[in-house]
């Protein structure tokens, strides 16, 4: 037996919400890095508005991460981690630990199991909802790490705070959630490429007795389930990506981002950051699923000890 025993009455709603936040953020510590390359290399070669007169090229994802160490330093890596971490909070919370409450919700009553139209909507659905609420986090994270790419002029933000602030006062409200449509879509695509692929192939296992419901198998489905996610939200990714950084005025909305894109490069501009996305997306789910696994069961374990 790897890792904690599976608890014999199932958790509640709230120890996974809280469980999920908690293992978001510890599987984001571990990939940060990963996730900063990752925005580089998509914003890599986009025309800006005003153009930039000096740019530094990345080649891969460890000649970004050592071009970031060598020209801004090893903290670069690390740009928007504390954004990061309250977009986890909010946003992990609500799309993966709300997930089976909400699955349960969409299971026609006296179903046996639940079906695959259910687990699609219910990771639709918190992953629609997870966007509404934690947009503006999405949005100072992804500034942060893009920051350090405009190297002929002062860096945007003194602060996390400061963020939030300036991107009110010269964009509206509404530039906090800039780019909302596209993360709706990127996310309604991720949650079910990770939640219903994870939920799906653990099954697969434990129904076939191939595994036993502990550490081996959330790490194969997690695996499998970070893979499955990357491959469909990549082009959504890339998109989001680009308008979520953009200044006022460079892309009239979402549709004018895409095109400008296309024509600049063509479709494989859609895979831009494909190879830290698998990297980032996949270490990131190994590490999350079987952090939310064991959190629920530790949780399981001390409630005897507290009563």
């Amino acid at each position: 037996m790897v890792g904690l025993k599976p608890p014999e009455v199932p958790p509640t709603a709230a120890v996974k919400f809280v469980s999920a936040g908690m293992a978001a953020c510890i599987a984001d510590l571990c990939t940060f890095p990963l996730d900063t390359a990752k925005v580089r290399l998509q914003i890599q070669g986009e025309v800006r508005i005003p153009r930039s007169t000096s740019t530094v090229e990345y080649r891969g994802v460890l000649g970004t991460l050592s071009t970031m160490v060598r020209t801004e330093g090893p903290r670069s890596l690390y740009s928007g981690l504390v954004a990061g971490l309250q977009r986890q909070m909010s946003f992990a919370s609500i799309r993966i630990g709300l997930y089976d409450s909400v699955k349960q919700f969409y299971t026609p009553k006296g179903a046996e199991s639940t079906g695959l139209a259910a687990r699609v909507l219910a990771g639709c659905t918190t992953g629609a909802v997870a966007v509404a609420c934690a947009q503006p986090t999405d949005v100072v994270k992804v500034r942060f790490q893009a920051n350090g790419a405009l190297l002929d002029g002062a860096r945007r933000y003194s602060g996390t705070m400061d963020a939030y602030c300036t991107i009110a006062r010269e964009e509206g409200v509404r530039g906090l959630w800039r780019g909302t449509l596209p993360n709706i879509a990127r996310n309604a695509i991720v949650n079910c490429g990770e939640l219903v692929t994870y939920d799906l192939i653990k099954d697969a296992l434990l129904r076939a007795q191939l595994m036993t419901d502990n550490v081996p198998c959330h790490f194969v489905a997690a695996f499998g389930a970070g893979f499955c996610a990357t491959v469909v939200a990549s082009p959504v990714d890339v998109v989001k990506t680009r308008y979520m950084n953009a200044g006022p005025g460079q892309y009239r909305n979402v549709l004018s981002c895409l095109l400008a894109l296309l024509m600049q490069d063509g479709l494989a501009g859609f895979y831009k950051g494909f190879v830290p996305s698998f990297l980032r997306l996949g270490s990131w789910n190994v590490v999350m699923f079987i952090s939310y696994e064991q959190l629920q069961r530790a949780v399981a374990l001390a409630r005897p000890a507290q009563s």
